[in-house]
């Protein structure tokens, strides 16, 4: 039977009852937590900090947690990673666009991710540092920068100082686009950022203007434009050429700065490099550890192994092997290749090419786990119950020998009955013991309830030519899972080894959703004839239940993607907040060296950590240094998906550009008061219908059910419903499309919500199971 708890907003606002807990003398007033929290704003402030403040005993924390939940459902505290702020406070790291200088010199800048919603953006003091250390680029104006900051009282209220962390470099997407070539001779700059004002410009043929071509990606300045006729632009600086479509990544790389040409040093130290030795390792290589990747990878740089576990002591358990190559063997602190590690942050794949982190030398050679060759691995050997739970863990620095190179679908197909030349001979002894380890880890996941979207991952065929043959959804096969599972599981024991040797350490981190986001979800839901549950608690199984109940309707996917954007971003951190989505305490990216430096700074603490060799964590480093690596690499994976989202955005609009007058049919994912955004079901594909081609209708937007109702018929276009368009436009440098619609709205008027049941596991039903004299008439 599901739970039907406190209605959504109910969880948040603490109703006065004749049973409400009767407020102490001694307990502070709402003023006085609030003034507290505006003095320590930049501090670590919990409920912890606020009840040792004010001496608030155990028998009170729970008013005190009420107030602070009402304070937030308020608007007058905001919570993020358990940390308390006033609304409208800076947290201690944040992203900045330099806008100009004080009357001093002084660079100032406010912070990229502001509303009008939380008043004026504060004003941040930027202080640059006297010596730089190597790679980081002094900012400009106009540059986005990552800065620590902290209020300056004696400077006036919202005024913060801003210790500089990283340039990131401007925003090239408004000045950067592609020559045309009209039948006129003249030449037009056509802008890549699909919401620039103005289309196309006149290119003034000025001093480096004359060696522009047509297809040639550019950044410009924009001249003076006259009373009459076209804006001008100068060309500035020439990128290269997009004439073949399989350089359209060209426009991402050089819209958000991302570095893609390894410097001469660089290369030169991976070339130097040389095969580590077995000094100082166990030997592994007789193990018959094996790679399972997709079919087009290069780089392998995870392994797995699993056995019976022969121990008495644990009948029906598993020894599960995760080999992880040794990066830090090779990228020593302080190099020129761990700068641009640094830089880079992680890879950035692309449909036509991959950037990578490190130089093919390392990152396709050395470090490979290549089948039948010598490579040194950081390895987690972990002891499973017959239930899963992970009972015991050691880590290893080894040399392995990698038994075999498997793609998912290769291996799931020798599990399924269909083993080939290469699977054949491994299934009874690596697979199947691999799968049954794995049956057992599921036991221990269920029970934990990660959150479980359910989000088909399109994947795109490209031709010779880099344009898109076709889209496609593939399949995810067990294989990926178990690959999945026993990665989530290294990287919680290295977590927790690191906490265990109290070695600092950049965690994976994803805090709950934020108040605001939980009431839009309920919005959403609501437009669609549904409520929110009744549930006491966030918790992913919250989330799983809504997903479970609408498994069979036309809405599934829809409310999936709703659902994941509800979500709160996953980050780097030296602050341990959790991982909400995956349900863990302790979580820190391991498995992934090769192209994540997150993981690389974990193999090093792990190094120092568990003395495993000397090429560990420099004695110099702080953790506030370590912060500022946290702080930098999550901006860098920021722009990577960015960069890889709009890159998919133009590919798939160049694909249906030859498709115009083309019907497809589709999901409203968006509803504004300027009109509809639908998403295509088979490529996935974004594009926009104005409000004034919707009907026969004048129609307004009603924000509460996200919906455009026409004035006089009624005629209601709501988000998630089931549409069909035709394709009117499309503008693939941009990754825009237009579309014209084609479906009747609906006429059944307001929609009367029913409750969701969430099902739920035991323990949470007795958690949430409110004594019979507190229960509430349902």
């Amino acid at each position: 039977m599901g739970l039907l708890l406190p209605s959504f907003p109910e969880i948040f606002v603490i109703k006065k009852t004749s049973r409400a807990p009767a407020k102490h003398a001694s307990l502070p007033s709402k003023e006085e937590i609030v003034a507290f929290i505006k003095e320590n704003g930049s501090a670590k402030l919990g409920k912890r900090e606020i009840a040792r403040a004010f001496n608030i005993h155990a028998g009170d924390r729970i008013w005190l947690k009420q107030m602070l939940k009402e304070l937030e459902y308020q608007g007058i505290v905001d919570r993020r990673h358990k940390k308390l702020n006033a609304k409208g406070r800076l947290t201690s790291t944040v992203i900045a666009e330099i806008t100009g200088r004080d009357k001093d010199g002084e660079l100032i800048a406010q912070p990229v991710e502001w509303t009008e919603e939380q008043g004026t953006p504060p004003k941040i003091i930027v202080t640059l540092p006297r010596k730089p250390r190597p790679g980081l680029r002094m900012p400009g104006i106009g540059d986005q920068v990552v800065l620590r900051v902290e209020p300056l009282r004696e400077e006036g209220a919202n005024v913060y100082g801003g210790r500089l962390v990283k340039t990131i470099g401007k925003n090239k997407a408004q000045t950067l686009g592609i020559i045309r070539e009209h039948p006129d001779g003249t030449l037009r700059f056509v802008p890549v950022d699909k919401k620039a004002r103005g289309g196309e410009l006149t290119v003034k043929v000025e001093e480096g203007s004359e060696s522009a071509k047509d297809g040639d990606l550019v950044s410009i300045t924009l001249s003076k434009t006259g009373r009459f006729g076209a804006q001008q632009a100068k060309i500035k600086e020439k990128h290269g050429t997009i004439k073949s479509e399989r350089a359209i990544s060209l426009i991402a790389l050089h819209s958000h700065d991302i570095p893609y040409v390894f410097p001469d040093q660089v290369l030169a130290e991976a070339d130097e490099a040389t095969q580590v030795t077995m000094a100082g390792r166990e030997d592994w290589r007789k193990m018959p550890i094996i790679t399972i990747d997709p079919p087009d990878a290069k780089d392998h740089d995870d392994a797995v192994y699993a056995e019976a576990d022969p121990s008495p002591d644990n009948p029906g358990g598993y020894i599960v092997t995760v080999a992880i190559a040794d990066v830090a063997a090779y990228v020593k602190p302080g190099t020129a290749l761990d700068r641009e590690a640094l830089k880079r942050g992680n890879s950035v794949y692309f449909p036509d090419r991959v950037v990578p982190m490190l130089p093919e030398r390392i990152s396709n050679d050395l470090c490979s786990l290549r089948p039948n060759e010598a490579r040194p691995a950081l390895a987690v050997r972990m002891i499973l119950g017959a239930d899963g739970k992970k009972r015991s863990h050691s880590f290893h620095r080894v040399m392995i020998s990698s038994a075999a190179k498997l793609s998912y679908v290769q291996a799931q197909a020798a599990i399924d009955g269909k083993p080939d030349d290469i699977t054949g001979p491994l299934l009874d002894n690596v697979l199947k013991p691999l799968w049954a380890a794995y049956g057992a880890a599921c036991k221990a996941r269920d029970q934990r309830s990660p959150l479980n979207l359910d989000l088909p991952e399109r994947k795109l065929i490209l031709k010779p030519d880099g344009t898109i043959d076709r889209v496609f959804v593939p399949e995810r096969l067990d294989a990926h899972k178990l690959i999945e599972e026993f990665m989530i599981l290294a990287n919680v024991c290295a977590a927790e080894s690191l906490e265990k040797e109290r070695y600092d350490v950049i965690y994976r981190v994803h805090d709950e959703p934020s108040i605001e986001k939980l009431r839009a979800l309920s919005d959403v839901l609501g437009s669609i004839g549904l409520k929110m549950p009744r549930q006491g608690g966030i918790r992913p199984s919250m989330f799983n239940g809504i997903l479970s109940a609408l498994a069979n309707s036309e809405h599934r996917l829809f409310i999936n993607e709703v659902v994941l954007r509800s979500q709160a971003q996953a980050e780097y951190s030296v602050d341990n907040y959790g991982h909400f989505g995956l349900n863990l305490r302790r979580y820190a990216h391991f498995t992934s060296p090769i192209r994540r430096y997150a993981d690389l700074t974990v193999h090093r603490a792990l190094i120092s950590a568990l003395k495993l060799g000397k090429d560990g964590v420099p004695a110099s480093q702080t953790r506030e240094q370590l912060a500022e690596v946290a702080a930098s690499i999550s901006v860098s994976e920021r722009r990577a998906m960015t960069a890889e989202r709009e890159t998919i955005d133009r590919l798939i609009a160049h694909f249906l550009s030859d498709k115009i007058g083309a019907t497809f049919r589709g999901q409203v994912s968006g509803v504004t008061k300027s009109g509809l955004f639908v998403k295509l079901d088979d490529t996935g594909a974004d594009g926009f219908i104005p409000a004034a081609t919707v009907g026969a209708d004048y129609y307004r937007y009603d924000e509460k059910q996200h919906a455009l109702i026409g004035d006089r018929t009624g005629e209601t276009y709501r988000l998630g419903d089931a549409v069909e368009v035709k394709l009117v436009e499309a503008a693939p440098i941009a990754g825009a499309l237009r579309f014209e619609l084609l479906s009747d709205g609906k006429f059944n008027g307001k929609i009367k919500g029913r409750r969701l049941k969430v099902k739920d596991n035991k323990k949470n039903k007795k958690a949430h199971k409110p004594p019979k004299s507190k229960r509430r008439k349902q």
